[in-house]
């Protein structure tokens, strides 16, 4: 996938608490990002207490941690953790949470702000259309940051999501079942260009 357009990994590391399944660890990661040298994983942290597992990431080769924000207390103070770590700091809402729990603040800190269009912790789910005005609201205050969407995104749905002003895509499901997962990657990234060029003027 990496040949065929990508440029980052996105890995989903789940707890079995913030949600119910469990996925991969610190082991996987790093085993990954021996295989695969040079990878940018964004690691996107499905778990409850992400204060936690900051050092464990990042020890593995994590590029960017992405925490959810239902799940800390103190989002500044988890955002400089992992600044000091020197990985990025990504801030995920999941669908029942507003964009603006993420502060001027907070989002001023963080290198990207994940707004989730399904509900965290299994894949292959529906894209929740509802979610995408959060998209537009986050574009609005924070015109430099990146914006990421993760689920239910493929070639049916990335025009409202890169129209709203997304820049960062996570696929899964829409590449990997893909005939020509190549051509699919393509075509998401082409339109996203697109859409970023208009924003930029």
């Amino acid at each position: 996938m990496i040949k065929g357009g990508a440029e980052w990994l996105h890995m989903d590391v789940m707890d079995g608490h913030f949600v119910p399944n469990i996925s991969m660890g610190a082991p996987i990661l790093s085993c990954v990002y021996k295989g695969v040298p040079g990878i940018f994983m964004d690691c996107h942290m499905m778990v409850a207490q992400p204060e936690k597992w900051v050092n464990d990431i990042a020890d593995a080769g994590g590029s960017l941690y992405c925490f959810h924000i239902e799940a800390t207390s103190d989002a500044v103070s988890l955002i400089n953790a992992i600044h000091a770590r020197n990985m990025k700091a990504g801030v995920a809402i999941s669908p029942d949470t507003p964009s603006t729990a993420i502060t001027d603040e907070i989002g001023a800190a963080a290198d990207m702000l994940l707004v989730m269009t399904v509900y965290p912790g299994r894949g292959g789910q529906k894209f929740i259309e509802w979610c995408v005005p959060k998209v537009a609201e986050l574009r609005a205050r924070f015109p430099e940051k990146d914006i990421e969407v993760d689920g239910g995104v493929g070639p049916k749905t990335i025009d409202i999501c890169a129209d709203a002003g997304s820049n960062v895509i996570v696929a899964g499901t829409a590449i990997f079942n893909a005939p020509n997962p190549e051509d699919v990657i393509t075509s998401l990234k082409a339109t996203v260009n697109t859409a970023q060029a208009r924003f930029s003027k």
